[in-house]
């Protein structure tokens, strides 16, 4: 006390009271969580169970491994693997150390993931050797023999998680964590010290309209997204997340591994999404925390009236919806589930930059996609002129905000293209900014296809298609399908004197480019409805496809 009376504030107390700071950079979390939430469980994954402390033990480790077997900062690592403890410990030690991490869809197969790593310049993979009947390394070994040159010369080391050693050419992953012993703390402690908020930290790829998967890139400004999600879904310590969504989505990513590290919520992991699985674990974890597309929402639904299990437990999560056909998988979820909410993202800018909230109505939830959330600006603008539309008139969504893509890596024309002088990313998606300031997600003016979830752009499956020597022109459009809401079909003109049949055609694009991109039919033309600049008209093409095959597939 001074000798006015008045009692000063302790110093102490103000020190403790600064000691918290949200994390600045991603592969800070997992030291953060462990420190917060230490013996808690943070996975479980086939029954093995992982606390925090031991998974932020686990990423050190790696981290110090990939320091050991050369990887500097700002080198790609990619990272093609279903979900597994070892996905989460792998994707925080990249980032971890200054490295940018590449996940990859697992369903990919070897032309998809050679464009990848020679596109992002990969210099490390990291995957799994097979899983069920699925080769991955073999499938590699056609891009990278042991013996002749490698189609991917920048590509330096291979890490394969459960291999044997014999693979000349090959870090294993008890090899990799041998190596770690080589690189002490400090070492460690000084790369992660070195990492700034605004560095790059990962890349995910994704078709767009240019034919070919863009790299998006994205810095660690994230985690402000995410918290600002789990606030506001009242995701703490005592939450348990059920997480089928695959890590290498930029959905799993975030509201699995992301959100876990920063609340403390448990994740229950599986490798992939099976519905009665899911249902399964939800009744015996108790989880409390579910997230999808409408093709999850349909296929838990319907398990569940085959069978139902006790998913009480259940209290919030995230279900996309907006698009008409979304709204009755979306209020049928909502009745077995309770409260979810919807939302809008993309990989540009991530999930929920609008999101519902627990309060939301029936209506809101199920019907529209979201309320702008802090940080973000919406235009639903006319495409043609540019100019914003009326409340209630739909249009091309606009989206400017922190965690907007800095563009796409070595894609400065795309970037161009998708990111206007102002700041602002036009997603080529349908809306409209209802009266309510909810906005509602309607559809695609691109000829983008959503087939369960997953983004497939025609002209990537078409121009494999055309690689095939017999066919000279090929044309890919969307096709009803009562599960994945779409299916893709093609058009197929063959090459002069050249006959083929449908099986031919897809047994070129197996084991070549992901099932889910596969056409469900092929129709053979002799000529495809042209415009008078050139362009394939697939409005015809679709109606088409009706005609010739009827309703839904």
């Amino acid at each position: 006390m001074d000798s006015g009376g008045i009692v000063k504030p302790r110093m102490i107390a103000h020190s403790r009271a600064s000691a918290w700071a949200e994390p600045a950079t991603l592969g800070a979390l997992p030291v953060f969580a462990a420190r917060r939430f230490g013996a808690r469980e943070a996975v479980c994954f086939r029954g093995h169970r992982t606390t925090f402390a031991e998974l932020a033990a686990g990423v050190d480790r790696a981290a110090r491994g990939l320091i050991a077997h050369g990887v500097r900062p700002g080198d790609a690592v990619a990272l093609w693997m279903l979900n597994r403890p070892e996905w989460i410990e792998i994707a925080f030690a990249v980032m971890k150390i200054g490295a940018v991490l590449v996940p990859i869809n697992t369903r990919l197969r070897t032309a998809d993931v050679a464009y990848i790593l020679e596109q992002s310049e990969a210099s490390t993979l990291v995957l799994a050797r097979r899983s069920g009947p699925i080769d991955y390394l073999g499938m590699l070994r056609e891009l990278v023999p042991v013996d002749g040159a490698s189609r991917l010369p920048k590509l330096a080391r291979l890490v394969v998680l459960d291999d044997d050693g014999a693979d000349p050419g090959i870090v294993t992953w008890p090899g990799l964590l041998r190596a770690a012993e080589r690189v002490d703390a400090a070492t460690l402690a000084a790369r992660a010290a070195a990492v700034a908020a605004d560095d790059l930290a990962f890349l995910m790829y994704t078709s767009g309209t240019t034919g070919f998967p863009k790299g998006v890139m994205h810095g660690h400004q994230i985690i402000r997204n995410v918290t600002d999600r789990a606030f506001r879904l009242a995701i703490t310590e005592h939450d348990v997340i059920m997480m089928y969504l695959p890590l290498f989505h930029l959905f799993g990513f975030s509201e699995g591994m992301l959100t876990s590290m920063l609340t403390g919520a448990r994740q229950v992991l599986t490798e992939s999404f099976d519905a009665d699985e899911s249902l399964a674990l939800i009744e015996r974890e108790r989880a409390t925390v579910i997230h999808g597309f409408d093709t999850h929402g349909k296929e838990l639904v319907e398990a569940h009236a085959r069978r139902p299990r006790d998913v009480s437990s259940i209290r919030t999560g995230i279900l996309a919806a907006g698009m008409s056909s979304s709204t009755p998988i979306a209020r049928r979820a909502r009745k077995l589930f309770g409260p979810l909410v919807s939302g809008y993202g993309m990989s540009e800018f991530g999930v929920g930059v609008s999101i519902g909230a627990l309060d939301s109505t029936e209506e809101q939830s199920c019907e529209a996609s979201g309320y702008p959330a802090p940080g973000y600006e919406i235009r639903v603008v006319d495409p043609d002129t540019g100019r914003d539309q009326p409340v209630g008139t739909p249009g091309e969504i606009l989206v400017r905000g922190y965690t907007v893509t800095r563009g796409y890596y070595n894609n400065p024309e795309a970037t161009a293209a998708a990111i206007d002088t102002e700041g602002f990313i036009h997603t080529g998606d349908m809306g409209v900014l209802r009266t309510d300031g909810h906005l509602r997600f309607m559809g695609r003016y691109k000829d983008m296809l959503k087939i369960g979830g997953e983004n497939v752009d025609p002209m990537e499956v078409e121009a494999y298609i055309m690689s095939h020597p017999a066919i000279n022109l090929a044309a890919v459009v969307g096709y009803p399908d009562p599960r994945l809401s779409e299916v893709p079909v093609a058009f197929v003109r063959c090459e002069p004197g050249q006959r083929l049949g449908a099986d031919e055609v897809l047994a070129h694009c197996r084991g070549r480019i992901a099932s889910f991109k596969i056409p469900r039919a092929v129709i053979f033309v002799d000529e495809l409805p042209m415009t008078s600049s050139g362009k394939v008209q697939k409005v015809r093409l679709r109606e088409e496809a009706r005609r010739r095959l009827g309703g839904a597939s």
